[in-house]
């Protein structure tokens, strides 16, 4: 397949997406362009109540569940995302692909690179991994993925259950992990982020104007919207509302320096 370069450009008086593509996997990056802008998410049959989430429906009408068809790439940003604050999974992520990826083909922007292979992965040393911003735990998971990559990157053609089945086959890859992953990969529509760290306060305080939930309430509340549920939660997290917070911020750590 190889790496590749595509860009995207929005016709919106035609109602159309123009799509060019650089590098040996040019061709697979044209064929996926319809899932990758979702495409085939169908949204038939999600009835929201009256509410935030419903406006925010109408006024994100467009919005699709993404395909992106590539399951160990889905994977290594999921790893480095664990237990961690955002900023520190972009840092890490950033890390990452200045040090080990490889230029973007085509006329890229400057800086832009490409996904390292899992060979790749699996040369890096400690002390690189150390660097980029990994604990010894998610190093090792992401080490483990790498050297079965192969056969991740297969549940691709896997229906959704099937692909979590898979995942969760690798050590270090727990339900929160392998959800994140086939959202990506799959589109997932109805598999939620059980053990997200904000997600559970997030929902509760949308649809209860609770700000304190756990994962049994949060699904509990969204029960009554399968197949749509991760539908749901795209609309809760895009509606705008800021939860009051009242525990403290996790710090942002820099493994480089313990």
């Amino acid at each position: 397949m190889g790496p590749a370069t595509l860009r995207l450009t929005a016709d919106p008086g035609a109602g159309e997406i123009d799509a060019q593509a650089w590098g040996a996997g040019a061709d697979w990056a044209l064929d996926g362009v319809p899932a990758l802008l979702g495409a085939a998410d169908d949204w038939t049959g999600l009835d929201l109540p009256t509410g935030i989430v419903r406006d925010t429906r109408r006024r994100l009408s467009g919005l699709l569940l993404s395909s992106s068809g590539r399951v160990f790439e889905a994977l290594v940003p999921a790893i480095l995302e664990q237990l961690v604050t955002g900023a520190e999974a972009r840092l890490s992520w950033v890390r990452l692909l200045t040090r080990f990826g490889s230029d973007a083909p085509g006329p890229a922007p400057e800086g832009m690179r490409v996904f390292p292979e899992p060979a790749v992965l699996t040369r890096v040393r400690d002390w690189e991994w150390h660097r980029i911003g990994l604990d010894g735990r998610r190093r090792q998971t992401m080490i483990g993925a790498a050297h079965v990559a192969h056969r991740l990157d297969e549940v691709a053609a896997f229906d959704v259950d099937a692909a979590v089945k898979r995942l969760l086959s690798v050590p270090g890859i727990g339900a929160w992990t392998a959800a994140e992953v086939v959202q990506r990969s799959h589109g997932a529509p109805d598999t939620v982020s059980v053990g997200d760290y904000h997600l559970p306060n997030t929902v509760g305080f949308v649809f209860t104007g609770r700000p304190r939930s756990d994962d049994a309430q949060m699904m509990a509340l969204l029960e009554p919207y399968r197949p749509h549920r991760q539908r749901v939660v795209r609309l809760v997290e895009a509606c705008g509302v800021a939860v009051p917070r009242h525990g403290p911020r996790m710090a942002l750590r820099d493994y480089r320096r313990i």
